[in-house]
């Protein structure tokens, strides 16, 4: 169950002070028939020891770091009470959300109910997307990587108004 990178793997911050890992690339491990993904080696580290699972947006699942996880759930969770659209959000993020601990070849189970919500069977891609990574069904990702590269040119001026390359 190698992974096979295809573009960058993980960059370090030259910035000082607690800035998440930087999760980057795009991988292709394959899951086993016990629902097992080998974490691509470049970005176990980045990951910790330990991860959380959870329901992503656009049918994938995301890997976040535990201390990232408690991020977003906090940031989500200060605007639930008095927000009906941040109490559903919550409610369906969270209760899809899993810990898990890699095992000491790197795999963690993908249990059944999140391989059923992102569509994944055994031929899959994971991509790092900055502060998380996403585990996509390959022909899902496939399609998506078409539509998005045809506008984005388009999206970058909207998306990123004040960056010069």
């Amino acid at each position: 169950m190698a992974d096979a990178p295809r573009e960058s793997a993980v960059a370090e911050s030259d910035a000082p002070g607690d800035l998440p890992p930087l999760l980057l690339g795009t991988y292709t491990p394959k899951i086993d028939a016990k629902g097992r993904l080998a974490l691509p080696a470049k970005l176990r580290g980045q990951l910790g020891s330990g991860l959380v699972m959870a329901r992503g947006q656009e049918r994938c699942v995301y890997l976040l770091p535990h201390s990232e996880f408690r991020r977003v759930a906090m940031q989500i969770q200060r605007t639930s009470l008095g927000n009906k659209a941040a109490r559903d959000y919550l409610r369906v993020f969270l209760s899809g959300a899993v810990d898990e601990q890699p095992d000491k070849q790197g795999r963690v189970v993908i249990p059944p109910m999140l391989r059923d919500y992102a569509g994944l069977g055994s031929e899959v891609v994971v991509i790092g997307v900055g502060t998380r990574a996403e585990i996509w069904n390959r022909e899902a990702w496939e399609a998506y990587l078409t539509e998005q590269e045809q506008g984005y040119a388009d999206i970058a001026d909207d998306v990123l108004p004040t960056v010069e390359f």
